[in-house]
């Protein structure tokens, strides 16, 4: 393999999974990528994860945030505290209604909660608030999907009924997520990378899902940029991702495949004069699909190319059938 070819590296390994923990590898990583994959993965995993929460409250008898309940052994911000580490699966996109309601004495646990078909509770030995006496206590809350954290300045309506609480709130299912880069050997070589990513969640999702889905958000933004078709595998999972066309039939594939070789032909294997062939490498340009991708105009502000390297280069992509811009 040439020295001026990147390689690939290997498919991501499992580690280790136990429960809502999770470690992966990814090995053969060129000098550099490790941290560049990492980090880039990481906050992915952080910031772009669906998960659910509660972002509103009404308490009966309760009118604002600062009050105490008579009959309860904590005061209301502590009660919303602890409401705020509730973990819920929601099994649809549209917001959903959960109740709590309570007569004492008792001891309350996020098992409490009264949930729909479409509401699961994940965490239900979770401590809430004691009902010191016989008093009743009565909670409404809403739960809704959303992505990482929202403060409640966000999401709260224009106005709000009297009693109803917005909460800041911590949509992602991530508790830890973290990485680490070693060297390691590849052929004569020792300055490749090792790619260890640690995940923990909150038991909504499994740490292999939200590696899986941040890696498919990864390639979904660069595809979006790049516009070329794109096909990965994700922990022995094929996902293909295509530009929206018409049905393809076999033979059409294979011509899109033989298309994207051509666009990757480096110009120094063209018939292109010395002058032309210096003027596109000192513009950072090296394959066909790099011309292919700039205007007549753009290529004549490059310094060197005039009119007659304007029709070599022509001439040459005509070969492959491809034009400028």
């Amino acid at each position: 393999m040439s020295d001026l070819n990147i390689i690939l590296p290997s498919k991501l390994s499992i580690v280790s999974e136990v429960g809502t923990n999770g470690v992966y590898e990814i090995d053969g990583l060129y000098p550099g990528y490790g941290h560049t994959l990492g980090n880039s993965l990481r906050r992915i995993i952080l910031s772009s994860l669906t998960g659910a929460a509660i972002t509103s409250i009404k308490i009966d008898g309760v009118d604002h945030e600062f009050s105490v309940i008579d009959g309860v052994k904590e005061d209301v911000i502590t009660i919303l505290l602890h409401l705020k580490q509730v973990r819920f699966r929601l099994n649809t996109d549209e917001p959903q209604t959960v109740k709590l309601q309570v007569k004492g004495p008792k001891q309350i646990t996020a098992s409490d909660i009264e949930t729909s078909g479409q509401v699961e509770v994940l965490n239900g030995d979770l401590y809430i608030a004691e009902v010191t006496g016989k008093n009743a206590l009565s909670i409404e809350m809403t739960v809704e999907k959303g992505l990482g954290f929202m403060p409640k300045e966000m999401h709260q309506k224009n106005k709000n009924e009297v009693g109803v609480i917005s909460l800041d709130a911590i949509f992602t299912p991530i508790r830890r997520v973290s990485y680490e880069v070693e060297n390691m050997r590849v052929g004569d070589k020792t300055n490749h990378n090792r790619l260890r990513m640690t995940i923990e969640t909150d038991g909504t999702l499994t740490p292999r899902e939200a590696l899986e889905r941040a890696i498919t958000v990864m390639v979904e933004q660069l595809q979006a940029i790049v516009g070329f078709t794109v096909s990965h595998r994700v922990i022995g999972k094929e996902i293909e991702k295509e530009e929206v066309t018409d049905k393809k039939d076999d033979s059409e594939k294979e011509e899109s495949s033989e298309f994207t070789d051509i666009l990757k032909t480096r110009i120094d294997t063209l018939d292109l004069s010395t002058r032309t062939l210096n003027s596109l490498t000192g513009a950072n340009i090296r394959t066909i699909g790099g011309i292919a991708r700039k205007k007549k105009e753009d290529l004549l502000e490059i310094e060197g190319i005039g009119d007659k390297g304007i029709q070599e280069i022509k001439k040459v992509l005509g070969v492959y059938g491809i034009t400028l811009k």
